[in-house]
This record gives C-alpha cells, structure tokens and sequence, in this order.
C-alpha cells in the first residue's frame, strides 16, 4: 500500500474529530458489545479530560491530536500534547530536561504521546485493525516531522504497549524500559484462594492488615454503574484534593472531569468506599477494562490503619477475581504493593530527541537503566509475597 496516500493531520479538540472514527481506532474490540482493553484511549475518556478543562490552556497539556486518513478513512491517531513541563506524565525525564538546558538548550516545549495523568499501559498508537503497520508508521513519522518542523526538543510515548515498543525501536525510536507492581489472577476463585497461594507469613500479614482495616467502625462497598450517586462523587472529590494537595501541590483534574464520568462513564468505574455513621471518610476510584481493573486515585478525610491497603489493594483483587479479570494495575511506583501481591512488571516508553549528541547520551543511559530495572525485577519477584513454586509457574 502506497505511503503516500496517506495523508496526517492535527487536530486541536477531540470536538473536530467524530467520536465513532476515534473510537474505531482506539478500541475496535468494543464492536463485539463488550469493554475496550481499556478506558483511557476512548473518545468519552479524552473528551471529559479536555471538556472539564483539566487540560488545555493553562494547564501544560495543550491538546494535539495526531490523525492519519486513507483515502478519506481515519486509519489512525494518537492522543499527543505540547507539554511545557514535565507533571502528570509518571515515566520521569526531569533530569533529562535540566542537563538540556544546562547544555544551552531548551528542553520545553515538547511532543508527549500519552493519556495525561494516567500511568496505565495500553495501545498509544491508535490503528484500525488491518492497518496496523502503515497506520503506526505514518502516526510516529508525523508526530516526528511535527517535532522536527516546530523545534521541538523530543517526543515521549508513554506507558505504550511492549508490541508499540518493538515497533518504535524499528522505526528508529529508542526504547526506555521502567516498572509497576501488577497483580495477576492465576484462576482464583476467591481471595481465599489468592492468599492460599501466598507464604504462611504473607498470608497472616494480609488477613492482619484486612482486620485492622475492617476496625475502622464503618463498612466498604464497592459502587458502580447506577449505583453511584452525585454525593458520592461529592466525597470522592474531597478525597482526590487531599491527596492532590500533598502529593503535586494542586490537583490535576477538575471538579467537573468527575461530573463528565459519572455521566458518559458510570459503567466503566468502580467506586470503593469507606463509610461511617452515613459519612464517607475514603474512597479508591478504579477503570474497568476488558481484562483488567485500573486503579487511579485515593483519598481519605480520616486516617485509619491499613485502611489505605484495604481499598486501594485488597478490594481491587476481591473485585478483580468476582468479576473474571485477570489482572490489578495500582498505579505507579510503590514497592509496598509487592507485600501485597503485586508483582514488579515492565512499562514501556518511546523516546525521539531532535539533538544527535544528546540523544547518544539519552540512548547510552537507557541500556543501562534497562539492565538495571531488569535486575531489580527478578530480585524483588524472587523476593516475593508466593510461595516459592507459585513463583516460579507465574514466570
């Protein structure tokens, strides 16, 4: 198929953009009326982020929507943005940008490929199926060009696919690989059956923290779909500020981002709170996927024991294993979460600097940092909460 009839364009709102040829790129398997891989590509996730103002003007995530046509027929896109720092994204290049401009460069703004304030790995290279190779190349040839044309420092690909990163190394990309704890469902069929899989000490530890937890004096259910009222997403907002205002100074996401969910999302999340006396004191929100629950965010207006590890880690997997998925993605970061069940797991990321000798030194520091995190995930999974053969059949 000729290259060249394919033609790349910009867009700076998901509003020019029809959602039905969004989605047939971004999750196509959803035409079998079940779930997307996961909700953070499809068009009603991106949409709640721009329409709520949680990104665009002011925010550094300025909306560059990246499209590829055939013949008239959208065969491709990619949710990309112009970044004026480097917030939100969770795959750190914050030393990269001060040795740019110690350098005399100027390391913002830059191209980034990812869905913003999400470390969840899936497809970033949206393609209709059937176009997979054409459709991939034109997206990372044009988001390139894009970057070369305007000056641009680099391009980022974040939290892609390990396929996406094969791909990208071929088409000249370099690859960066880092780590998250995920916890894998092995046919459980309850949470007993999980912890039957653990180590006697492990095993105890858990059904400890689970106890302490459950003291707090109230009670957790899991809310989704219907279920979930407006004062509910009321609490969960007070949570989400808490949390924003200790860990990133302000949040990330507006009030009306949670609006835009409950109204075109309700059926895609699961809310898990802590309530006492009538009142919700904490909340875990998670992404429901095809296979796998995503969770997002966590808050609390009381502090209690364990109560953290309950919501955010223990409910995720009863609900995980009740309703047939087969994995827990918790987030970034968190070695904790291994005492737990999550198990170290390598991210991917794609990466494209417009200065040679600088990019020699990005590539030189990636091969060490992969071999690197290589190293640290057999170590911890050998460190791990399974028993020794359970260990060994999940590698």
């Amino acid at each position: 198929m000729d290259q060249a009839q394919i033609e790349v364009r910009v867009m700076q709102s998901l509003e020019d953009i029809p959602a039905t040829e969004w989605d047939s790129c971004a999750c196509p398997e959803t035409q079998d009326g079940g779930r997307p891989l996961d909700p953070f590509t499809t068009y009603r996730f991106l949409r709640a982020l721009e329409e709520s103002g949680s990104v665009g003007r002011g925010t550094g995530w300025q909306p560059q929507y990246l499209t590829a046509y055939l013949d008239g027929m959208m065969i491709g896109a990619a949710p990309m943005y112009i970044k004026s720092h480097s917030q939100g994204e969770y795959i750190f290049d914050h030393s990269w940008a001060h040795a740019y401009e110690r350098a005399g460069g100027h390391y913002y703004p830059k191209l980034q490929v990812a869905v913003p304030f999400t470390p969840a790995s899936g497809r970033r290279l949206l393609v209709r199926p059937g176009y997979e190779e054409i459709g991939q190349s034109a997206l990372v040839q044009g988001a390139v060009q894009l970057a070369a044309n305007n000056n641009v420092s680099s391009l980022h690909i974040t939290f892609c696919t390990g396929a996406e990163a094969v791909a990208g190394r071929q088409m000249g990309l370099m690859h960066r690989v880092t780590q998250q704890f995920h916890w894998l469902n092995d046919g459980y069929v309850d949470f007993n059956g999980f912890l039957a899989a653990l180590s006697s000490r492990k095993r105890k530890t858990i059904r400890k923290e689970r106890a302490q937890a459950q003291a707090f004096g109230g009670h957790i259910h899991a809310l989704t779909g219907n279920d979930l009222q407006p004062e509910h997403w009321d609490a969960f907002w007070r949570f989400y500020q808490d949390t924003g205002s200790r860990k990133w100074g302000s949040p990330y996401l507006t009030r009306s981002f949670f609006d835009l969910v409950h109204d075109t999302m309700a059926d895609d999340v699961v809310l898990v709170l802590a309530e006492r006396d009538g009142h919700a004191i904490a909340g875990a929100l998670n992404f429901i996927g095809r296979e796998t629950l995503f969770g997002r965010y966590w808050g609390c207006t009381e502090h209690h024991p364990c109560l953290h590890f309950e919501l955010c880690y223990y409910q995720a997997i009863d609900w995980a294993i009740t309703h047939g998925l087969i994995r827990v993605e918790a987030g970034a970061q968190g070695e904790h979460k291994l005492a737990r069940g999550y198990l170290p797991t390598r991210t991917h990321s794609l990466h494209w600097v417009s200065d040679p000798g600088f990019a020699d030194a990005v590539a030189r520091y990636l091969e060490a940092e992969g071999a690197a995190v290589d190293e640290e995930i057999e170590i911890l999974t050998d460190y791990g909460p399974f028993r020794k053969m359970q260990v060994e059949e999940q590698q």
